[in-house]
């Protein structure tokens, strides 16, 4: 795992600063795509604040530093409180879905999960939302991380928070799931959970998954720490299931996307915190 590719292997830019000043002002928690011409597309959300405004935005990029907005997907089309990680996909079509996760208003603590499908990036701001991931009374599910298989199916991690006990939602593991058009999905059960006694016990959130098998994740030991978790790394042992492979977190980042290049290499973001309780997004580009 020493190779993996983690914050801090190479130069670190700034891609998207945070909205404002102190904690709940992120902008980060993205997910990126190649185009055909070899450009990025870069999904990321952006938050005003606990209690505030949420959206997230779809750039283009040349060079996957300086984004260049071309849609934004507001919490209130959708009737939520906040939106949290997107999933950016290519179908096999060479569109563009985005799959969003809306929060319930308050007092609800639910997340779900729709898509929206478009031919160009830009008209996913007025693509037609279909929920595919609904959770329950008992799970919320947020933060997924989809992609395609070399079959040519679909697989996704998908972060469940449960809702069994009133004040404890923030606790979290990640399942997986797989489909046949990334659209009618079948669940296989828990892909990673907390460890009890360590610096992950309240919560494992995948967060990338290469296709060697290596990946990392989202943890934090206790409730005070929602919002600031760290990167650990996991590897795949089959069926979707991963297993931490290190005793300790990483990087104080969190929400780690990494895109292989087609030239070898990675090109990576990742939200950053910052002094005043801010996050920023940054990004590196980590040769082969």
């Amino acid at each position: 795992m020493n190779d993996f590719p983690l914050p801090g292997s190479a130069r670190a830019v700034v891609a998207a600063r945070p909205p404002g000043s102190g904690e709940g002002f992120w902008a980060g928690s993205s997910s990126a795509a190649l185009d055909d011409d070899g450009t990025f597309v870069v999904a990321y959300r952006v938050r005003t604040g606990h209690a505030g405004r949420g959206s997230n935005v779809v750039a283009r990029s040349e060079d996957g530093e300086r984004l260049t907005t071309v849609a934004e997907i507001g919490q209130a089309r959708f009737g939520a409180q906040s939106l949290e990680r997107p999933a950016l996909v290519r179908t096999e079509e060479g569109r563009w879905r985005l799959y969003v996760c809306p929060a319930a208003p308050a007092p609800s603590k639910h997340w779900w999960i729709d898509v929206l499908e478009a031919d160009d990036p830009a008209d996913l701001a007025t693509a037609e939302a279909r929920t595919v991931f609904p959770g329950d009374e008992l799970t919320g599910v947020k933060d997924p991380l989809v992609q395609r298989t070399p079959e040519g199916g679909w697989q996704a991690w998908i972060c469940c928070h449960p809702l069994d006990e009133p004040d404890e939602e923030d606790r979290m593991t990640s399942a997986y799931a797989t489909s046949d058009d990334g659209l009618a999905w079948e669940w296989h059960g828990t892909a990673l959970a907390p460890r009890a006694g360590t610096w992950d016990a309240r919560g494992a959130r995948v967060t990338s998954v290469l296709a060697d098998g290596r990946a990392t994740y989202d943890g934090r030991a206790t409730k005070e720490e929602n919002w600031f978790e760290r990167t650990g790394v996991a590897r795949h042992v089959g069926g979707g299931r991963l297993e931490q492979t290190g005793d300790d977190a990483v990087s104080v980042a969190r929400y780690l996307d990494v895109l292989p290049l087609p030239e070898g290499g990675y090109r990576i973001w990742y939200e950053w915190p910052l002094d005043d309780g801010s996050h920023e997004l940054r990004t590196e580009l980590i040769p082969a």
